[in-house]
């Protein structure tokens, strides 16, 4: 698969890390800092634009060791770029610790995964088939 990536930042492309990483980081490209408070909410460019082939979608992702060490994560989880969405690649980031968390540019802000989607017929029915589970959710089979 090829993807076409237009890269209007300071810094190299996504890479991937190991050989093993199922998504590349992406880089904060900011003039300057962005000082985020907590509970406080900012978008974070990236500098990168990509055209993705259609049936595929780019999902972006928080770095686990950002929400670990520091309570900063990506608010809209997973984050989806669409085949056909050619504006640049952004972050919505939040701080959900108790102190202020300075992002810099070059920062690695969140991760990206490529991964292929369906579009599925829909077809309208009267009755779904039965299981065991029914309408059990949101802990319905235990701890």
């Amino acid at each position: 698969m090829v993807v076409k990536i237009i890269n209007q930042s300071k810094h190299s492309l996504p890479q991937y890390e190991t050989a093993g990483s199922a998504g590349v980081d992406l880089r904060a490209n900011l003039e300057q800092s962005v000082v985020l408070k907590p509970m406080q909410r900012a978008l974070i460019p990236t500098g990168l634009f990509i055209e993705l082939p259609l049936g595929y979608e780019a999902q972006v992702r928080p770095r686990s060791g950002l929400a670990i060490k520091s309570g900063i994560t990506v608010l809209n989880t997973p984050g989806t770029i669409d085949a056909d969405y050619r504006g640049e690649i952004k972050v919505v980031m939040i701080n959900l610790s108790d102190a202020d968390f300075t992002i810099n540019d070059s920062d690695r802000i969140a991760q990206m995964i490529i991964a292929r989607h369906e579009r599925p017929d829909w077809v309208e029915v009267d009755v779904l088939s039965s299981t065991d589970r029914g309408e059990g959710g949101f802990g319905h089979t235990g701890k």
